[in-house]
């Protein structure tokens, strides 16, 4: 214990003066037991709920906006008016081009491209109209996974695909988490059903986007130690916790067994391949398997709060990484602010890629939407931010800038 003797106050003095000797102690050792150190602060009736607070940080940090990507962005995972969205929800165009142009935005991905009739729409509404600005990706049609001859439709889809437009493939996280054959058990990732869909997309040389698993916070309890609770109790689905469903780690192993089975193949693991609270793992899934590459959408705060540990990844894996939002359109970006499309959100991410500036919010919403955190951004040289920016996705993509 450190010694107060020294500072000319003995500790009877500060007891005394401190209102905790004479009385107190005159009364015995047992005087303060049940009493409380100090008086307890008043509530208010003021007092916000937890979902109420937005404390201020008094912190005088830097702040640089960056309005515009200092080199073109190709935005290899969005999901701007796809094959989901309703026509009552579709964006103008003209529009989400304005906000491409402003931001410096190339060219985007939209992935959720459906197949058939609904991959067509979108082929004709964004692809065709604006060949060097949209890409799509088609999806496999998991009701049809109890047909004996599976196998062979999807790889006839994806076939079709491809002729409609479709210039990759995207696989939802529902593999592994929800999608189920007749037998009552889930598809795992490395299902040998899958296995001629995915050498079908490496003879056809288009990469495969796939999302398995999620944030490790979804696989634990949703209680008071659970850094993600407010998100998980605002959307109690998102949980995936429990005996009914494989660990994030069953899911993962899968994943990189198939990864593995299929060199000839490139697989673009989405989401800082779905584990960026670790990017140890993520760091040896690339030393082991060179047909993999990785995104970040919508998990720049997880980088973010990390930024040393960023910024050596950046670097090491600097041809690896591609950038990506995972923006989607309103209504459903308002469940998501971290993913609503528009200019703010492509401002977060370059002040994150191109700025030291600390202690930024990640996300265009009043309360930090994944975790009461904030991020720094991890400078990175122009060498490597043309590499993120645009050049590794027009190598994969086959896309002249």
């Amino acid at each position: 214990m450190e010694n107060r003797e020294n500072d000319g106050i003995s500790r009877r003095d500060f007891l005394i003066s401190a209102g905790l000797a004479g009385g107190a102690a005159a009364a015995g050792p047992g005087a303060l037991i049940g009493a409380s150190a100090a008086p307890e602060a008043p509530q208010s009736k003021e007092s916000p709920l937890l979902s109420e607070f937005q404390p201020k940080s008094m912190l005088h940090a830097k702040e640089t906006r960056v309005p515009r990507a200092r080199f073109p962005v190709i935005d290899v995972h969005n999901h701007v008016n796809d094959a989901r969205t309703s026509e009552r929800e579709q964006i103008p165009p003209a529009k989400i081009l304005e906000i491409m142009d402003r931001s410096n935005i190339r060219q985007i991905v939209i992935l959720t491209g459906a197949w058939g009739k609904r991959l067509q729409k979108v082929v004709d509404r964004m692809v065709n109209p604006y060949p060097d600005r949209f890409r799509v990706f088609t999806q496999i049609d998991w009701s049809r996974i109890d047909d004996p001859d599976f196998s062979r439709k999807m790889v006839e889809q994806i076939d079709d695909a491809v002729a409609r437009g479709a210039r990759g493939l995207k696989i939802l996280k529902n593999l592994g988490l929800g999608v189920r054959d007749k037998t009552g058990e889930l598809v795992a990732v490395d299902d040998p059903r899958l296995d001629p869909v995915w050498e079908e997309c490496g003879r056809l040389g288009i990469p495969v986007s796939i999302h398995v698993s999620d944030p490790e916070a979804f696989f634990l309890p949703v209680d008071r130690f659970n850094e993600r609770y407010e998100e998980l109790i605002h959307n109690p689905n998102w949980s995936f916790y429990g005996d009914e469903y494989p660990s994030k780690q069953a899911i993962l192993d899968a994943r990189d067994r198939m990864f593995a089975r299929h060199p000839g193949t490139t697989f673009i693991a989405l989401h800082v391949a779905t584990w960026p609270e670790n990017l140890d793992y993520v760091s040896a899934l690339l030393n082991r398997l060179p047909n993999v590459m990785v995104e970040f959408g919508a998990r720049e705060a997880e980088l973010g709060r990390q930024p040393r540990n960023s910024r050596k990844f950046f670097d090491k894996y600097q041809d690896r990484i591609m950038f990506g939002t995972d923006a989607v359109p309103p209504p459903y970006g308002n469940v998501t602010p971290q993913q609503i499309f528009g200019d703010k959100l492509y401002q977060i991410y370059c002040r994150f890629l191109e700025t030291e500036d600390e202690y930024f919010d990640y996300a265009p919403a009043p309360t930090p939407p994944q975790g009461r955190w904030q991020i720094y951004g991890v400078g990175l040289p122009d060498s490597i931010l043309r590499k993120v920016y645009y050049e590794n996705a027009a190598r994969l993509l086959k896309v002249k800038i």
